[in-house]
């Protein structure tokens, strides 16, 4: 089986459980928890792939790197996940239950980078507008980028606004170029 069909399916089980518990919300911020923890420790991809190291010892590395006292559903799945032997595709099962939750609430990602740090005035009128254009929510993420001199790049679904000085200058030089 492949690694994309096995993740999706743990995940998709675990929306529907978690949905079905009204716990979808807290397994979410969770399986955040636990994807930023792949990225973050690279160590955890090969301690959990570590056959020496027991069942239970995995276990709980798992429900640390989920935020440390995860929600009794979660800590079932990670159960059953180990018990399956599936522990090495649990990054992949909690980035498919990300975009799975995701689209089943209708959330879309935004970034909005800016070159000075924005107020959250601002930042709120950015994604009520973002809001209002796609008629989902917003997970809105800001970056301060000073290389854009000014302005702003708002990034969302397929979307891509750069009003950025860097950009501007940049559509000059080609034309004076030309």
């Amino acid at each position: 089986m492949d690694i994309g069909v096995i993740s999706v399916r743990y995940a998709r089980a675990l929306l529907k459980g978690s949905t079905d518990a009204h716990l979808e919300d807290e397994v979410y911020a969770e399986m955040q928890t636990l994807a930023r923890s792949y990225v973050e420790v690279p160590e955890l991809r090969f301690t959990i792939d570590n056959p020496m190291l027991s069942k239970e010892s995995k276990k709980q590395l798992l429900m640390t790197a989920c935020g440390g006292s995860p929600v009794k559903i979660t800590e079932t799945f990670i159960g059953l996940v180990l018990k399956e032997d599936r522990e090495s595709f649990m990054q992949f099962m909690a980035n498919s239950y990300i975009t799975l939750y995701r689209k089943q609430k209708n959330i879309i990602r935004g970034k909005l980078t800016t070159a000075a740090v924005v107020s959250s005035d601002i930042e709120q009128k950015m994604r009520q507008m973002v809001e209002s254009k796609s008629n989902g929510t917003v997970e809105f993420e800001t970056e301060v980028d000073k290389d854009l001199i000014g302005g702003f790049i708002l990034e969302y679904d397929t979307y891509r606004m750069d009003a950025s000085v860097k950009s501007k200058l940049n559509a000059i030089l080609t034309e004076l170029r030309k």
